[in-house]
């Protein structure tokens, strides 16, 4: 049994996948949550050293005679959170999240000072969006200058635990386009958006070396394996955000498939063999981890949107699937818009979430259940015509998350997307993702193509195909959808 570990570092949790890939099997998996401090600010951070408490905690929950015949690691990791080293490797800040909004202040600063928000997208391919790390940046500049000035690296949360499992440190394309300072179309740091986020230092000086391409960036440190109960010395790949190996453990590496995430965020991102950059700035410019682009939109409130509403309705997962199949398409009018922590798309920080169209006879649990699976479901509904409008075919939409699991949900997003939705056997997402990649590095004469064809097997169980009637409801459902949009962004923008 040759094992391929895959380690994904979530925002709620840390799970490592260990992946017999010649019996194309997992066999043995396990997971360890992680707090996240969050208040009413948009404040959004971790500490990392709970990551690797979290990582030793996994690891130890996976049968040793498992882990000791791992031959090769790779890592995914949430995109765009910051973590900001000293020239000791140590960390200096509480690590700033993705869904963190606090810095949109400063979000505004960094694009005045490129020339705007257009300029931004036109030169750099993407605006700088709350969330990314960039303005991250900036607020450390501003909030903490004493732990600024002691500033010697950038990574990301993935680069960080591949720098604590060899002690290198360097930064994917995939992840490193997130930041908001990498001109996605050259692939390389773009110096002007550095100097926009601070004129006064180099901050290229802080930049670890770009890879592109899988390959191992190191061997594991034996003080590392002992802690993890892994052989010393087996080589660890080059990994990526979370997205880019939800893309790979998706089989999203070739034009025509769409993967959607249905987790805390939701996603939907598509393989492009060229620069995808959206003029309007909707589309993350994103490049992918094997070797092309992956335009993408990403939304703030997904299953945040419906464990919010089982938790207030007193609903298990259980009651949850009956109560939302209970309900008819639409909701009976009930239309949820899920900006519980404000919002990326639609470009909106301080939004709140809303509950409009309820009436007396429509006021029931099972109404608000299904309505907050639909308005998930209609932000990344967005993003798939987003991407049609710029020439990204979708002929098939993969569903990966936690959300995946409800077959309520898996035939709404069939419903709404009119388009057939696929899952598959291997639900791992990310973590499988970097499994394979790090199988890449043992079968070197492989490509992630041919490894993707090999491994990864469609669930007929589980897949489905859109309902003509639920189809034609869901287009006016959506349109009012649109509408609700419209006139919160009138109060929050």
């Amino acid at each position: 049994m040759a094992i391929a570990v895959g380690i994904d570092l979530g925002t709620q949790s840390v799970k490592l996948v260990c992946y017999d890939f010649v019996n194309r099997r997992v066999a043995g998996s396990a997971s360890a949550s992680l707090d996240l401090r969050q208040d009413g600010e948009g404040v959004a951070e971790q500490h990392a050293e709970w990551w690797l408490d979290a990582l030793r905690e996994a690891s130890r929950r996976v049968d040793p005679a498992v882990r000791e015949r791992a031959a090769a690691i790779a890592v995914s990791g949430q995109q765009h959170g910051f973590v900001a080293l000293d020239a000791t490797d140590a960390v200096l800040a509480p690590v700033k999240l993705w869904c963190d909004t606090s810095t949109a202040v400063e979000c505004e600063e960094i694009m005045l000072a490129f020339g705007g928000r257009k300029a931004c997208i036109e030169r750099a391919g993407n605006p700088i969006a709350p969330g990314y790390t960039a303005s991250k940046l900036r607020w450390l500049k501003k909030a903490r200058p004493h732990l600024y000035d002691r500033l010697d690296c950038i990574l990301l949360p993935h680069d960080y635990l591949n720098l604590h499992l060899t002690g290198e440190r360097c930064m994917e394309m995939g992840d490193a386009s997130g930041t908001g300072f990498l001109d996605v179309r050259r692939r390389d740091w773009s110096r002007d958006m550095l100097r926009a986020i601070d004129a006064d230092r180099d901050l290229s000086d802080c930049l670890p070396s770009l890879r592109i391409g899988n390959e191992a960036i190191g061997t594991l440190r034996t003080e590392v394996a002992e802690e993890l109960g892994l052989p010393a010395g087996i080589p660890v790949g080059i990994g990526g955000g979370d997205n880019m190996m939800g893309a790979i453990g998706t089989g999203n590496v070739r034009p025509g498939k769409l993967t959607m995430s249905l987790g805390t965020s939701g996603t939907v991102y598509a393989y492009a063999d060229r620069p995808v950059v959206d003029p309007e700035g909707n589309i993350a410019a994103f490049c992918s981890s094997t070797g092309g682009w992956l335009p993408l939109l990403c939304t703030m409130n997904c299953t945040v949107s419906t464990e919010l509403m089982r938790s207030l309705l007193n609903a298990d997962i259980s009651a949850f699937e009956e109560q939302v199949a209970a309900a008819e398409p639409g909701a009976g009018g009930v239309i949820t818009l899920p900006f519980f922590n404000g919002e990326r798309t639609p470009d909106l920080p301080n939004a709140k979430g809303c509950i409009v169209g309820v009436d007396s006879r429509n006021a029931r649990p099972e109404n608000l259940l299904r309505s907050s699976v639909e308005g998930a479901t209609f932000a990344l509904k967005f993003g798939i015509d987003e991407l049609a409008g710029l020439g990204v075919d979708v002929e098939e939409i993969v569903l990966t998350g936690g959300g995946a699991r409800s077959a309520e949900w898996r035939q709404i997003v069939a419903d709404i997307c009119e388009a057939p939705v696929v899952v598959l056997r291997q639900d791992e997402g990310a973590a499988i993702g970097a499994a394979l990649q790090a199988v890449q590095l043992i079968e070197t004469g492989a490509s992630i193509e041919e490894l993707v064809d090999a491994h990864l097997e469609k669930d007929d169980g589980r897949s489905c195909e859109p309902r003509n009637a639920a189809v034609n409801t869901y287009r006016e459902c959506y349109r009012e959808y649109r509408r609700a949009v419209a006139a919160l962004t009138a109060i929050y923008a």
